[in-house]
Parts: C-alpha cells; structure tokens; sequence
C-alpha cells in the first residue's frame, strides 16, 4: 500500500517548492527591474505561474492522501490529477500574458540596460531551478505523483526557457538587434504552451482510468504466472493507474472441487509477488471453478490484453483502506 513515509515525503517536496518558487521569482523579476528586457519579464511571468502551482501541488496532495471515506471507497488519489490540470491551464495563461508584452515592444523595441548584472542573476535563477526541477522529476516518478512530476516537467520547461533569453539576450546585446528581445519572449510563450498541453493531457489521461505502463503489466504478469500453482490458470487482466496507486483485477480458474481456504491460500500468495513488484496495488481476483470455463478451453496467465472471456463467479478480493 502507499506508506506514510512515501506520503509524508511527497508532501514536504511540495512544500519546499514553494519558498524556492518565491526566491527564483524574485531573482528573475529582479533581472527584469535592472535590464528592462520583455525576455526577461516574461521569464518572471512564468515563474509567478510556478509559485501558484506550488502551492495548489502542496495542497492537493496532502488532500489525495487523505484515507478512504464513504464518499470515497476508493480513496482521493485522483486528486493529483486535478493539480496537475490546474497547473497546465496556468502555463497557458502565462504563455497568453507573455504574448501580451511581447507584442508591443516587437513594434517599439527598447534597448536593454545592465545585461551583465541582470543575465547573472537570470542565469543563478535557471541553476536552482535546474536542480530542484530533477528532484521533482525523480522523486515524481519514484513517488508516482502527477502533482510532483507536472510541478517537474513545468520549472524543467521554465530552466529551457531561461537558458533560450539568455542566449538569445547574449545575441541581441552582440549584434545591436534590440528586436530579438521581444521575438525571443513571443518564442518562449510558444515554448510555454507546448510544455502547458503536454501536463493537461497526461492528466486527464489519468483521469481516464489509463492502465499501467507495458513493463509494468509484463512484471505483473510474470509475478502472478509464478505464484499461481495450483490454479488452472487467469485471464481478463485489468489494471488502471490513479496517481501513485495501482488497481489490478483478473479471474483465476480453479478445479471445481478445490476447498475455498486452498483457493484463498492461491490468492494470497499471488497478492503477495504483485506486491513485491508494486507495494502500492490493490488486488480483486475473481475466483472460478473450472466447470465455468468457456468450451472446455485451459487457461493460462495470458502473454496479452487479448485474453479468454470467461464467465464470472466467485470473488476474492481485499480491503479497499486506500
């Protein structure tokens, strides 16, 4: 199941986000006040979208860690997806406010004041970004938070940006073409967007039930083709994803005269290896006496998707306390 200590780390990455979010904001804005640059202003605007995304990250996911309720059997861990939906929208907002800055100034270009000082401090804000941006990222996927990997690929994508303004600023300075300033922001708001769609749809694929990744279900599958003697094998293997948790649900086929504990021991063992593979995942089996079986055919822990459908009967499943 998903431990305290893994909810209790998530949550104190989401909260340092926060005051890190505030300093790089101020480094950036502070880089804008000293040069002038809309490239730079529209590195800041990015980074206010960052502060607010941290803050409903930190929020959503100590609510998605709350146990399940009555309302809620299942548990509130699609709530990261929300997080994650939330802040893709606010990316795309920025994008549109840096769009609004820039288009001006392409049509009046001013010229940039103090480029050494302000690409300084532009470039120590990109450096804390660019580290806390893996800590995220790593700890997301090892987590399997969506609220903590979108809050990743979103301060990575921001790094990406300030390393652009500042070449393309190092150009502008270099060759007098004041000009550039403003293009360069029109090119990070386009940056802005991609990066914006790419967090809202793996979030709401997520949020539509989505199954495990290929080489999770082969682990899966393998655990349960190891651990299932004395079945007759399973079928109709389903798993869906919902942020740092799994859902798995399949049918095992056992002889007829089996006694329930000999099946329930089967059972046990198999949520076992799934659990060693995953700690997280919850587990139905459905047991079936063979004499269920479709046209006398013998099931085997299926290579694919594409498995027998076979009748439903008896169920085994285990506590839902998500």
């Amino acid at each position: 199941m998903t431990t305290t200590s893994t909810i209790n780390r998530a949550q104190r990455l989401a909260f340092w986000t926060i005051p890190l979010s505030l300093l790089v904001l101020g480094m950036k804005l502070a880089a804008w006040w000293f040069t002038g640059s809309v490239a730079l202003l529209s590195d800041g605007l990015e980074s206010i979208v960052n502060v607010v995304a941290a803050v409903v990250a930190f929020v959503v996911i100590g609510y998605a860690a709350k146990p399940a309720d009555d309302d809620h059997p299942f548990g509130h861990h699609k709530a990261e997806y929300f997080s994650a939906v939330i802040e893709g929208v606010l990316i795309v907002v920025a994008a549109l406010l840096i769009v609004y800055e820039a288009v001006p100034a392409v049509l009046s270009p001013q010229p940039i004041e103090a480029p050494v000082l302000g690409l300084g401090i532009n470039l120590a804000a990109g450096l804390v970004n660019a580290i806390w941006a893996t800590v995220l990222l790593r700890a997301g996927k090892a987590l399997r938070s969506p609220a903590l990997s979108a809050d990743g690929h979103h301060i990575m994508s921001d790094v990406v940006t300030s390393g652009g303004v500042l070449v393309g600023l190092i150009l502008a300075i270099v060759t007098g073409y004041t000009i550039l300033d403003p293009l360069l922001a029109v090119v990070v708001a386009c940056n802005i967007l991609f990066q914006g769609w790419k967090v809202i749809a793996g979030s709401v694929s997520g949020l539509m039930d989505r199954a495990v990744t290929t080489e999770e279900e082969a682990e899966i599958r393998a655990a349960i083709a190891a651990h299932a003697a004395g079945s007759l094998g399973v079928h109709d293997l389903k798993t869906r994803q919902a942020a740092s948790v799994i859902f798995v649900d399949f049918h095992m086929v056992v002889p007829a005269d089996m006694a329930v504990g000999a099946a329930h021991d089967i059972c046990d063992r198999i949520e076992d290896a799934i659990r060693a593979v995953n700690a997280s995942a919850k587990i139905a089996i459905h047991i079936e006496p063979e004499s269920e079986k479709a046209h006398g055919i013998r099931v085997k822990v299926p290579p694919s998707r594409e498995d027998h459908d076979l009748a439903g009967g008896a169920r085994k499943t285990e506590g839902t306390d998500e």
